[in-house]
C-alpha cells in the first residue's frame, strides 16, 4: 500500500514509519517539522516527505494514497492549554479537513490517532469499553474527541476511519519525550536519584509502547475493511493499567540507588482512567504487543545511560514539547499561529 503518514517525523511517527517500510509498504512523511532539533540520540529515519502544516494540506497532497495515518497535532495537555483555540484549529479542525480532503481524492482508508485522554476524568475504577461516555478534561483530549465524532459522519462505502485510541504512550524514540509519565520518572530517578512525582500518585492511568501502538496502527491498515470501518479500538493491554505510583515502583525497582519523592505541592490528578482494551484483542489478532512498563522503564534507563542524560536536558526546551515551541515563539522563528516563519525556513 502507498500511506501518508503525517507527523512522521514525531515521537510515534519515526518509529512507525520503519515498521511500516518493514511490511513492504510505500510511505510518504507529512510534517512541519517543529521539533527538527530535537533528535534523540541516532536521529530520524530519511523517507520521501511533505514538509508542510497539517493546516495548509490540499487535495495535490493526498492524491495517490490507498490509506493515512494521521499523527499530527499539538501534542500533549500543557501543549494544547498553552492556545486553546490554536488546539482546536491544529488538532480538531484541521483533521477533519484533512479527512475530507482524503475522502474527495479517493483516500479509502483513514487511521487517526485519538487517545484514552477522551475519557478523561472517569468516577471509580471502572474498566472503561469503546463505548464508555466521553469525559475529556483538556482542550488536547476535547480535540480528540471531536475529530472521532466529526470524521465518523465521512464514513461511506468509499472511506473509511478508524478510531485509534492510544493510552498513555511511553518509550524510546529518535524525537524524544521526557514530558509523558514513565519517561519523565524515569528520567528523573536516573539524573537525580528521586522517583519524582507531581500528583500524589493516586490516579489511574493505562500507558503502551510507542511501538506497540504503531504495531496496532499496521493491524488496522492490515484487517479487513468491514472489521475497522468506522470501528474505535482502546490500544493498549489490561495488564498495563497502573496508579502512577505503581509506576514510581517499578521505575524505583529498575534505576538504581533512587527513591520515590512527592512534589510539595502534590495533588490529585483529576485525569484518572483505568482502560478496558479487550476489543482490539478480540478483533484484531495481528495486534501482538510486546512490551510492558517493568521492560519499557528498563529500555529507557539504559538510552539515558547511553546518552548521559542530565536533568537540565530533560528539563529544558530540547525535549520539553510546550517549551520548546514557546522557545522558537520567543526567537521569531514561529509566528502566533505556530507557522514558520518565511526566514525560520529559509
Amino acid at each position: 500500500m502507498r500511506i501518508l503518514v503525517t507527523g512522521h517525523n514525531g515521537y510515534i511517527g519515526t518509529v512507525l514509519t520503519p515498521l511500516l517500510v518493514a511490511e513492504g509498504h510505500t510511505v510518504v512523511g507529512l510534517d512541519t517539522d517543529l521539533y527538527e532539533r530535537c533528535t534523540f540520540g541516532d536521529g530520524v529515519p530519511q523517507m520521501p516527505a511533505i514538509k508542510k502544516d497539517i493546516r495548509d494540506v490540499e487535495p495535490a497532497d493526498l492524491e495517490g494514497f490507498d490509506a493515512i495515518i494521521h499523527l499530527a497535532a499539538l501534542s500533549n495537555d500543557p501543549l494544547g492549554n498553552l492556545n486553546p483555540d490554536l488546539t482546536y484549529a491544529i488538532n480538531h479542525r484541521a483533521s477533519v479537513k484533512l479527512a475530507e480532503t482524503a475522502k474527495q481524492v479517493g483516500v479509502s482508508r483513514f487511521i487517526f490517532a485519538s487517545s484514552c485522554s477522551t475519557y478523561g476524568a472517569a468516577a471509580g475504577d471502572e474498566m472503561l469499553t469503546e463505548v464508555a461516555e466521553f469525559n475529556p478534561v483538556t482542550p488536547y483530549g476535547h480535540s480528540k474527541v471531536l475529530v472521532e465524532q466529526d470524521v465518523a459522519k465521512l464514513a461511506d462505502d468509499n472511506f473509511s476511519p478508524t478510531f485509534m485510541r492510544n493510552a498513555t504512550a511511553y518509550g524510546v524514540s529518535p524525537r524524544h519525550r521526557f514530558d509523558i509519565v514513565l519517561n519523565n520518572l524515569v528520567a528523573w530517578a536516573f539524573t537525580t536519584g528521586l522517583v519524582y512525582l507531581k500528583s500524589d500518585g493516586s490516579p489511574w492511568r493505562p500507558i503502551v509502547h510507542i511501538e506497540d501502538i504503531s504495531r496496532a496502527a499496521i493491524a488496522a491498515l492490515h484487517a479487513p475493511r468491514e472489521v475497522v470501518h468506522n470501528q474505535a479500538f482502546n490500544v493498549g493491554l489490561n495488564e498495563e493499567n497502573y496508579r502512577i505510583k505503581e509506576l514510581a515502583e517499578i521505575v524505583k525497582e529498575t534505576v538504581p540507588n533512587c527513591r520515590v519523592e512527592f512534589a510539595p505541592d502534590a495533588e490529585p490528578d483529576k485525569r484518572t482512567y483505568r482502560v478496558d482494551f479487550s476489543k482490539i484483542k478480540r478483533m484484531l489478532p495481528e495486534f501482538k504487543p510486546q512490551w510492558n512498563a517493568r521492560r519499557g522503564a528498563q529500555e529507557l534507563y539504559e538510552a539515558y545511560q547511553k546518552l548521559g542524560v542530565k536533568l537540565e536536558e530533560f528539563e529544558g526546551p530540547k525535549y520539553k514539547r510546550i517549551d520548546h515551541i514557546k522557545q522558537l515563539l520567543n526567537s521569531g522563528q514561529l509566528d502566533e499561529s505556530l507557522r514558520w516563519r518565511e526566514k525560520a525556513l529559509a
